[in-house]
């Protein structure tokens, strides 16, 4: 399971940086150096967690920052402020303007992956940890297989898997697993959840397995291995 991490850092140095430490940590790297290229990257897919520095060229990562969380669909993505901004006054406009966590420059990139993975962690839900078996897919701890191969999974289509498979052959309307794989304190759009079944499904699909996860028209989604 790899969380994809939208990078908006306009120093290339600093992106190749990141890039190697987040490869070997395990997750996902996009690049946006500009908060627009940042903007097709969220409208056409969201990202896990945000990395974001302040000072972008034409417009600020605070002015970013702001507009993402007051927008329903990505207010609940989490958004590491990672700038050179040091002053406590900084600190504290980056927090107040929606922040999840605020790390200055130089940074350590352990300290940065450990920040890292402890948000994340808060998105993550109490899941049973005992494997679950359905259909030639496995779930153990935070790993799935297909058929004896790892599934690439974001730690939220992980999450509906797991939630779909725990509740096989009930039927669950998109409302209804926003609030169990979101909460119900998170706003996003219930067409969200058409885009990571779809990305879900593509994991899937090289197993032959796809079509476990069905779609029941005028209603929502299930998993059945029938």
């Amino acid at each position: 399971m790899a969380a994809n991490i939208l990078v908006v850092e306009d120093d290339k140095v600093i992106q190749e940086l990141l890039a190697y430490n987040l490869k070997q940590s395990g997750f996902r790297m996009i690049q946006a150096f500009d908060t627009a290229s940042a903007m097709n990257h969220i409208n056409n897919t969201l990202p896990d967690l945000i990395l974001l520095d302040w000072m972008l060229p034409v417009n600020s990562g605070i002015d970013l920052l702001r507009r993402l969380k007051t927008n329903k669909r990505t207010s609940g993505i989490p958004i590491i402020m990672l700038t050179a901004r040091n002053q406590e006054s900084d600190k504290e406009l980056g927090l107040d303007s929606g922040a999840d966590d605020y790390i200055t420059k130089p940074f350590s990139p352990r300290e940065l992956i450990a920040r890292i993975r402890a948000k994340l962690r808060r998105f993550m839900p109490h899941m049973n940890q005992l494997a679950l078996q359905a259909g030639g897919i496995e779930i153990s701890g935070l790993s799935a297989k297909a058929n004896g191969s790892p599934l690439n999974l974001s730690p939220i289509e992980y999450r509906i898997l797991h939630f779909l498979i725990t509740n096989a052959d009930r039927v669950y309307r998109r409302s209804e697993m926003l609030d169990a794989i979101w909460g119900d304190h998170v706003h996003v759009e219930e067409r969200t959840v058409d885009v990571h079944i779809r990305r879900l499904r593509q994991a899937l699909e090289p197993s032959g397995l796809d079509h476990q996860v069905q779609s029941v028209r005028g209603i929502g989604y299930r998993f059945s291995v029938s």
